[in-house]
């Protein structure tokens, strides 16, 4: 069983553990930089937030997923009115016979609880679509950094976060234009 210090002996030794990795990620580096010497190691630096909010693909994935779920999502605004004007009868109508306002109240209650249970339904579908669409994105951006990485010479390429990236390592542009044409690509051939 750990003693007292050990908190204070773990704590410590995780930052050197960090520190170490980021020495031997630094030292790899200028092991490679200075092993290419003669030819400067490129550098490019991709957005990634901007390609998910910018790239053709994503796009036509989110006005399909919106045409598609926009009626159920509709149906359930629709009922929430309905549910809401329920509720104000109820509250407005003080004259109601007992029979009446049981009656009323169990519509609210099975209503509100059918309202809550579609869109709890309609959220993880859209969810589990979404993860779907962006898994089949992921793979396509994939090979879009690839095949602009080695058309274009780059030896490492950095994807976001990233602390800092001067704008002229910053190859997003022509990522975002790559999927493009490979969207209009598939378009055609459809």
């Amino acid at each position: 069983m750990p003693g007292p210090n050990h908190a204070k002996l773990t704590a410590p030794s995780r930052r050197s553990r960090a520190a170490a990795v980021l020495l031997l990620a630094g030292m790899g580096l200028a092991l490679l930089a200075n092993s290419v010497a003669a030819d400067p190691v490129r550098i490019g630096y991709v957005d990634m937030k901007r390609l998910f909010d910018s790239a053709p693909q994503v796009v036509a994935a989110r006005e399909a997923l919106d045409q598609e779920f926009r009626p159920r999502n509709e149906t359930l605004i629709a009922d929430e009115l309905r549910l809401e004007q329920m509720q104000e009868t109820l509250a407005g109508s003080p004259d109601l016979s007992a029979e009446d306002r049981f009656e009323l109240e169990r519509e609210i209650r099975n209503l509100g609880r059918s309202i809550d249970r579609r869109r709890e339904d309609l959220r993880e579908e859209l969810r589990f679509r979404t993860g779907t669409a962006t898994k089949a994105l992921e793979e396509t951006i994939e090979v879009a950094v690839r095949q602009v990485a080695e058309q274009r010479g780059y030896d490492l390429i950095l994807t976001s976060p990233v602390a800092y990236a001067a704008p002229g390592i910053d190859i997003t542009d022509r990522i975002l234009e790559w999927l493009a044409d490979d969207f209009a690509a598939r378009s055609d051939a459809r």
